[in-house]
């Protein structure tokens, strides 16, 4: 038997109101993104006359085909994807050798290890050692500086830190050993398929950071052909540099090009944008309990 629960008038309508509410705020917060879109699919001319886009008004993808006529943009994706996967692996890779010891109460001088980690989070050298250091290993001007400098960070070391402490049981490494398990092997077979949320969230900050970073390549980087999209992107955007991409678009006339510029600047955005907001969706269902449980305290 099941017993109806009957709900009060006043109790619909609250739900109502919060109902109401909740899509209002997501409306407000998806806004800014539907724009840069239906902006970037909209005549340039239209975005002038239309402050507020709720559709994209004289559907065009002009702005699309101008940029993909760019080769610096086709490059510096490709350079972005090369660093975003070989930087992201490497970090996961030595965040978790770093991690794990550090998490294992039989390892001697981890709480100094972890200071030590700790304290680069609040004192650095600067931006002039870091970058003598980089020029004496002669990294400087190659894409290995953009990935081996930062190749771990205290922050997210000390999450996985605390997520094996809490998440993986001391009993399943003592009967590992037992079993005759390596320190290796036992990291490999054991604890690793037991923390894929905590390695989803490494996978997730790490790859965000690399993919949206341009301070770095700004400092150490001279070869064009090594500029990571985030630079070119930087390029259009601050600098206004569009004088290769609106000859293809244009033939003269000084309005004209400010309005072509307005176009490609959102439809820049958007192809920039686009890898992450697919890799989010995947990792999503590991974001909240790797990122929850690794700030415990165990």
């Amino acid at each position: 038997m099941h017993t109806a629960i009957y709900r009060t008038t006043g109790e619909k309508v609250a739900d109502a109101v919060i109902f109401l509410f909740v899509l209002l705020l997501t409306f407000l917060i998806l806004y800014p993104l539907l724009f840069v879109l239906f902006a970037s699919l909209s005549d340039p001319r239209q975005i002038y006359d239309n402050p507020l886009l709720l559709w994209p008004k004289g559907f065009q993808v002009q702005s699309y085909l101008t940029i993909f006529e760019n080769k610096d943009i086709w490059r510096s994706y490709g350079n972005t994807i090369l660093y975003t996967t070989v930087g992201t692996a490497l970090n996961v890779i030595m965040t978790i050798l770093g991690a794990y010891p550090l998490s294992r109460r039989r390892f001697f001088g981890k709480n100094i290890f972890t200071f030590l980690f700790t304290f680069t989070m609040f004192f650095s050298g600067g931006l002039i050692p870091s970058y003598l250091v980089n020029q004496s290993l002669g990294i400087v001007n190659t894409m290995w500086v953009l990935i081996l400098p930062g190749a771990i960070s205290a922050y997210n070391l000390i999450i996985m830190r605390t997520f094996f402490q809490t998440q993986i049981p001391v009993e399943l490494e003592e009967s590992a050993y037992v079993d005759g398990c390596s320190d290796y092997r036992l990291l490999y077979k054991i604890v690793l398929p037991l923390s894929t949320p905590i390695v989803a969230v490494m996978v997730l900050f790490y790859g965000v950071g690399h993919w949206n970073s341009y301070f770095d390549a700004m400092i150490y980087l001279s070869d064009r052909s090594l500029y990571p999209l985030q630079l070119i992107l930087r390029e259009i955007l601050i600098q206004n540099d569009f004088r290769q991409m609106v000859a293809i678009a244009i033939d003269d006339g000084y309005a004209d090009r400010m309005v072509v510029q307005e176009g490609i600047k959102y439809a820049v955005v958007v192809v920039s944008s686009l890898p992450l907001l697919i890799l989010y969706p995947l990792l999503s269902k590991f974001f909240e309990k790797g990122i929850l449980v690794g700030a415990i305290k165990g």
